[in-house]
Order: structure tokens, then sequence, then C-alpha cells
């Protein structure tokens, strides 16, 4: 009987280690590595977060009413996107390199509207505004169309006609093109 006991111990001691042993590896080697295509669309997704983020901070502080008003509520959905991938990234375990910074071309243009001022900032900002959600509805439309990472393509589908929105909202700002005059102010003399 005490023979038994510790036989049966033994074999319980023993089969959470069994059991945790298959599990594990089989996570592990089932994840299948991320398509250029798919790594690429989340990178450019944080990239246009963190750019859209920064840029409506300045907003806040130098644009006008409409761009402010417009400024919290980038802030307020691009958060919530990073927030999403993050998220997705996290409960898929998927491999990729997120960015936590700008890259140079996103860099550029955030040093163009902080050294902007007045109509100068009114126009460059919303100019930016209008290229960077045309850059996003044609990033999120061809990653729902065309992506291989189901999820991810589910949810480039529900986010896209809140880009539009947000491009419809930009179109609103003010001159599509930095330098020209604002509205309000009187053209340039010829």
């Amino acid at each position: 009987m005490k023979r038994a006991l510790v036989l049966l111990s033994c074999i319980l001691l023993a089969s959470p280690a069994i059991a945790q042993t298959p599990a594990s590896s089989t996570t592990t080697t089932s994840q299948a590595p991320l398509s250029a295509a798919t790594e690429s669309f989340i990178q450019q997704v944080a990239i246009s977060d963190l750019f859209e983020t920064a840029s409506a901070r300045l907003a806040l502080a130098r644009g006008n009413e409409a761009q402010q008003q417009f400024a919290n509520q980038m802030l307020q959905d691009h958060g919530k996107t990073s927030g999403d991938v993050r998220r997705l990234i996290v409960r898929d375990s998927l491999k990729v390199d997120v960015p936590s910074q700008l890259d140079a071309p996103h860099q550029a243009l955030l040093d163009k509207l902080s050294a902007s001022n007045g109509d100068d900032f009114v126009a460059t900002y919303a100019a930016q505004q209008v290229e960077a959600h045309q850059k996003a509805v044609a990033l999120f439309q061809s990653y729902a169309s065309n992506g291989d990472l189901p999820a991810l393509k589910q949810w480039a589908g529900v986010t896209l006609p809140v880009l539009k929105h947000h491009l419809e909202m930009a179109q609103k700002l003010g001159p599509a093109k930095a330098g020209a005059p604002t509205v309000g102010s009187s053209p340039a003399p010829k």
C-alpha cells in the first residue's frame, strides 16, 4: 500500500511537467512568421499614430479652434488604434518590431510643422493632415483587401471608416497647401 502511494505520488507530481511540455512547445512552433506586408503594415500604423499624436499636440498649442478640436479627436482616435495594435500583437504573440520613434520622413514633417507659426502653421497642419490621412486610408484599404493576417485584416476594415472620416475632417481644416491664404485672410498681392 505504501509503495502504491509513493508510485501514485510520483506519477501525479510528474504529470504537470509532462502535460506542460507539449503545450508550450506546440505554442512556440505553431507561431508562423509574419509576412513582410503584415510587418510593414503594423510598422506604418505605429509611425502614423506617432506622427498624428505629436502633430496633434502642436495643433493644440498653435492651431486655430477647428484644428484644436480636430487635434483632440486625433489624440483620442489614434491613441485607440495604437492600443488596438498593441493588444493584437500581445494576444496573437506576433513577433514584430514596433517603432517607438518617427522615421526620418515623418520627423521632417513634424520639424517643419514645429518651425511654423500663425497662418503658416494653420496651412501646414491642414496640408499635412490631408496628406497623412490620404496615405492612411490607402494603407488600410490595401490591407483590409489583401492582408494575410485575418484578425488584422478585419481590424483594418473596421478602422477604415474612421480614417475616411478623419480625411473629410482634415479637408475642412484650412487650405490644402502650406503657405496658401487661410480662411478670413486676404490673398497675397500679385
